[in-house]
């Protein structure tokens, strides 16, 4: 990963103790609640390698809470995200395990609604920052500096094209782009970082494109989102 700034490097406004163990668990868990798209009703975290250590010293439970509540790095009422999450009616559930990762501070994310589920795993990789590997089994790469799109579909000939059609017509320029396929013509998943806030209406249209499924839109670069 390259670094923006020197903002990157030091880490962002944030409740301490740490950008990578704090900071960075606040982002993944943010992350995961705007993939999941509404509170979830539980969520079973798994924390790996040096997360797995240190998360109950280091608060590093109590910031993913922050994050699924949708809180960002700063807000102040991070060290009762426990409490609150419990009371809005979120089951936490955290476990560790031993495993070969990408990084130390890794944590997967299971959380569920009804008969919505998603799976999200991510690393706390220094500074605050964070990489997304892994969503609903899509090898997937993205880091929420940017606003991002995610969206599920059926694979098909021209679906990039379409998608990507949608956004230049709105003059939304693209900076990252990936596809991962669990076979030809199966589900997909395309990821899509952009530059600047994306129109509402531009994710509508996408909604709409045949073979869609779904379309998330990530945005950690402004304050608490409703």
């Amino acid at each position: 990963m390259k670094f923006k700034d020197v903002f990157s490097i030091i880490g962002p406004a944030m409740v301490g103790p740490s950008s990578s163990h704090t900071a960075g668990a606040v982002r993944l868990g943010r992350i995961a609640r705007q993939l999941f798209g509404k509170q979830p009703e539980k969520a079973a975290v798994t924390f790996y390698g040096s997360f797995a250590e240190t998360y109950q010293g280091h608060g590093t439970d109590i910031a993913v809470a922050g994050g699924l509540l949708n809180f960002d790095t700063d807000d102040k009422k991070i060290p009762n995200s426990l409490n609150i999450a419990k009371n809005n009616g979120i089951n936490l559930i955290f476990s560790k395990e031993t495993g070969s990762h990408l990084h130390p501070n890794t944590a997967r994310l299971c959380l569920s609604a009804a008969s919505r589920h998603l799976n999200v795993t991510g690393s706390s990789i220094g500074g605050g920052n964070v990489q997304i590997v892994n969503i609903n089994g899509f090898d997937v790469s993205f880091t929420g500096l940017y606003p991002t799109l995610v969206i599920t579909y059926r694979d098909r000939p021209g679906m990039v094209a379409e998608i990507s059609g949608l956004l230049w017509e709105k003059q939304v320029n693209i900076s990252h782009m990936e596809v991962d396929r669990k076979g030809r013509s199966g589900e997909a998943m395309m990821v899509m970082e952009i530059d600047d806030p994306l129109p509402e209406e531009v994710v509508s249209k996408i909604g709409s494109v045949s073979g869609t499924e779904s379309v998330r839109k990530v945005d950690i670069t402004k304050g608490v989102l409703s």
